[in-house]
């Protein structure tokens, strides 16, 4: 999620798919970390494109429960392949970036669940032009959605009275209002207009200094990734606002937090407020996912870094001009990365990819090679419209092959889906604030 962030018509065509007698799968062939560039992009070979879906078990986390599993349209799972090898490239783990976009949903054990997402907290509802996704993630999002919709807040009536105004308005104007209430959620409207930035030659990260002001899932793993890759992570909170992944699954956090430094600092005291400016001061990488007034209000200056040869990872909902929220499920579905079901209707497409495969370009793109410092505006939106510029799937189908599925391709190809499965945690992640004086001390940065 961009955590301080965030015309109404259907997404793409629905695609029949009509299961014949499917090949035996192919042998399963180990993943190749040598692979082409992101930066090569778009993916024209669709045998490619079906093999890493089918490698990432996305399909298994699209579709209704209880019904047959979906297979995303775009190629999602083989950016985050070439992404994951770009960071391998520059010496980090050596990742399966496909598999990345599933592993929470592996840990949680959660499963697809049609028109609401995997995690729970966003809807897909029509609009009177098309359709919208709607998040309800945060403590104030009730009363906001109420306050939006022009109602009183009556608990547990919310969903069925939010329906009913979307039914009767059109895309274009929840969009409007959404952005004046910081409400994450929108009309599904692709713009494959949009694109983002791609990596360009790998860099070393081996004793990089990388601040991380990030929270909940694409900001993390990318400083996760990029401490893979032998850089010195350092996440800041401050005491009003701590991460929220803090509060969910313990293993997931961990597993994006483990080996990296806590410090909390309160930027409305005056000492800690100048320890911090010294610590960011001091960054090889700032990794951020927030509004540009939120750390404006710190008194921390973007552009001044960059300027002084700091790497600044902006990472937001729709770009730093954008005055718009968004979590990785209703980014991800607004901008047309939706599964079709059987009636042409839109479904979640795996579990909020917008974050991970943010989180993974972000990394890539820090990790690559440029002339002194910069700023770069990651918007999360323009990264999935990015992964559905690829040749469509009118040649793949989604097959069942005993208790199993394959997607198969018209070349004569078979690849079996592989069932979500995590990473283990390399560790435990600190308490919040647990090594402030210490990593203070280290940086020479005093504390009355």
């Amino acid at each position: 999620m961009a955590d301080d962030q965030g015309s109404g018509s259907t997404t793409h065509s629905a695609r029949r798919r009509t299961p014949g007698g499917p090949p035996s799968p192919a042998p399963a062939r180990p993943h190749s970390h040598a692979t082409q560039p992101a930066r090569a992009w778009p993916e024209s070979d669709p045998a490619r494109l079906a093999e890493d879906w089918a490698r990432s078990g996305v399909p298994l986390l699209t579709g209704h429960r209880g019904g047959p599993p979906l297979l995303p349209p775009g190629g999602a799972a083989t950016l985050a392949t070439r992404l994951a090898d770009h960071v391998a490239a520059a010496g980090g783990a050596r990742l399966d970036g496909a598999q990345l976009l599933t592993e929470r949903a592996a840990l949680s054990g959660r499963g697809r669940q049609g028109r609401l997402s995997v995690g729970g907290s966003c809807r897909l509802l029509p609009t009177r032009d098309g359709w919208a996704a709607v998040s309800d993630a945060r403590p104030d999002d009730p009363l906001l959605w109420s306050a939006l919709i022009g109602q009183d807040p009556e608990p547990g009536t919310l969903p069925g009275r939010l329906a009913h105004w979307l039914a009767a308005h059109d895309g274009t104007e929840l969009d409007e209002r959404v952005e004046l209430l910081s409400l994450a959620g929108g009309a599904v409207r692709p713009r494959p207009d949009r694109a983002c930035p791609l990596p360009a030659q790998p860099r070393s990260a081996a004793g990089l200094l990388v601040v991380d002001f990030s929270a909940l899932w694409a900001g993390p793993l990318c400083a996760h990734l990029l401490g893979t890759a032998g850089a010195r992570v350092v996440k800041v909170e401050t005491p009003s606002r701590p991460d929220g992944a803090r509060f969910g699954d313990p293993a997931f956090y961990d597993l994006l937090h483990a080996g990296h430094a806590s410090i909390v600092l309160d930027p409305t005291d005056p000492h800690e407020r100048t320890a911090l400016h010294e610590l960011v001061g001091r960054a090889d990488v700032v990794v951020e996912a927030s509004r540009p007034r939120a750390l404006a209000g710190f008194g921390l200056d973007a552009e001044a870094e960059a300027a002084r040869g700091c790497t600044w990872i902006s990472i937001t909902a729709y770009g730093r001009a954008s005055g718009r929220v968004g979590f990785g499920d209703d980014i991800a579905a607004a901008r047309g990365l939706l599964g079709i079901d059987a009636d042409g209707l839109p479904v979640f497409a795996g579990d909020a990819i917008a974050d991970p495969l943010t989180g993974l370009l972000a990394a890539a793109l820090a990790l690559s090679e440029r002339p002194g410092g910069a700023v770069l505006d990651i918007a999360m939106a323009d990264v999935v419209s990015t992964s559905l510029a690829v040749t469509d799937h009118h040649d793949t189908h989604l097959v069942p092959h005993g208790k199993n599925w394959l997607i198969t391709h018209s070349s004569g190809t078979s690849h079996p889906v592989t069932t979500p499965h995590p990473r283990r945690p390399a560790g435990t992640a600190p308490a919040s604030g647990t090594d402030t004086a210490v990593v203070l001390r280290e940086l020479g940065i005093r504390l009355p």
